[in-house]
């Protein structure tokens, strides 16, 4: 396992720190191999995408929901079609990865990101758990930050190709996380379980 972040960045007086990755958040580099990567590019460019919306506005990311959806509307998930079987090995070795049982991840999410598309700060809903990610095609940086007092402690780590992300723990509950706009086309596969 090859785990990749900052080490270092600068605070307004500009001293050099040691920043820390926060606690449950495990990445792997080449979870996958590239032609396992091709070989699910095929079948995802001919998913029924649709752009982002909440509440009344539109992204410039396009996703599709397998197992279960989020409406943003309602505040709660709603089923949507069965995650498809060119998914299941992909599950299958984020459960592992996640210490899970396949069934345990319930909910598919593919999304494309488009040059200069990217996702704001945010922690992913209460219903759902654990998340496991799984980056295609292009890297991104997936950013980290957590209000400590009256600042805001940050870390980054670069999602390459064919790699893959584990958050749980504190990860999950205590840290937002963010993409900026990538700049190349990127695919995202995001597993997670859902609370009961």
């Amino acid at each position: 396992m090859v785990l990749q972040h900052n080490l270092f960045d600068f605070d307004r007086r500009d001293r050099l720190r040691e920043t820390k990755l926060p606690e449950g958040l495990l990445y792997q580099e080449a979870c996958i191999t590239v032609a396992e990567q091709a070989a699910l590019l095929t079948h995802i460019q001919d998913l029924p995408f649709r752009e982002f919306e909440f509440l009344g506005y539109t992204g410039k990311r396009r996703v599709v929901s397998f197992g279960w959806k989020y409406d943003y509307s309602s505040r709660h998930i709603r089923k949507a079609p069965d995650i498809p079987d060119f998914l299941l090995p992909l599950r299958a070795r984020a459960a592992s990865f996640a210490n899970l049982e396949p069934g345990d991840f319930q909910q598919a999410l593919v999304t494309e990101y488009t040059p200069g598309a990217g996702i704001g700060w945010h922690r992913d809903k209460a219903v759902f758990g654990q998340v496991v990610g799984v980056s295609l095609l292009a890297s991104c940086v997936l950013r980290f930050r957590r209000k400590v007092g009256e600042k805001w402690e940050r870390t980054n780590i670069t999602a390459a190709p064919c790699s893959g992300y584990l958050l749980r723990g504190e990860a999950r509950s205590a840290w937002e996380h963010s993409i900026p706009g990538v700049e190349a086309l990127r695919y995202s596969i995001t597993f997670r379980n859902v609370r009961d």
